[in-house]
């Protein structure tokens, strides 16, 4: 099987870790970030079956970020996280940036793994994104949500 792992075009480096933030909360958790030196690099409103708000902060110069989501509405997946978590925020996934997202997709699937989209869908700031469920496969569960993102060609 590690073969064929290097054949996928596959997994570069982590690009983000989510955190879901409580409404009302997000300010304030930009700021912290902020005053450790973390730096806004994007925002955006991800309406559909997301409907959250999106802030991006860069991690120093390289390319890993922090992804801060804070619910729109009460259907929100993330607001269902928070709910299950006793009303606080925390990690809501990681994600893993690929060369190829189909090539990725294809590969997880047929290997196993346990992919919660249909097919891989258009993610904020221009990226192609798709989730893996976190009870990962038949025989080992990650226990959290990983997200695959192929970087957009204007993000």
């Amino acid at each position: 099987m590690s073969s064929q792992l290097e054949q996928v075009p596959g997994f570069l480096f982590f690009d983000h870790v989510a955190i879901s933030v409580k409404p009302g909360e997000l300010e304030a958790q930009v700021k912290a970030y902020q005053a450790m030196g973390f730096k806004e690099v994007h925002r955006e409103d991800v309406l559909g079956g997301d409907q959250v708000r999106e802030v991006l902060l860069q991690v120093g110069d390289g390319p890993n970020l922090v992804q801060l989501l804070e619910p729109l509405t009460p259907e929100s997946p993330v607001a269902k996280v928070i709910e299950k978590n006793g009303g606080r925020g925390g990690m809501a996934h990681v994600a893993l940036r690929v060369a190829d997202i189909q090539k990725a997709f294809d590969f997880l699937r047929d290997n196993g793994f346990k992919i919660i989209d249909k097919a891989p869908r258009k993610g904020s700031r221009g990226t192609t994104v798709f989730f893996v469920h976190p009870k990962t496969t038949e025989t080992a569960a990650f226990g959290y949500l990983l997200e695959v993102v192929q970087e957009g060609a204007h993000a």
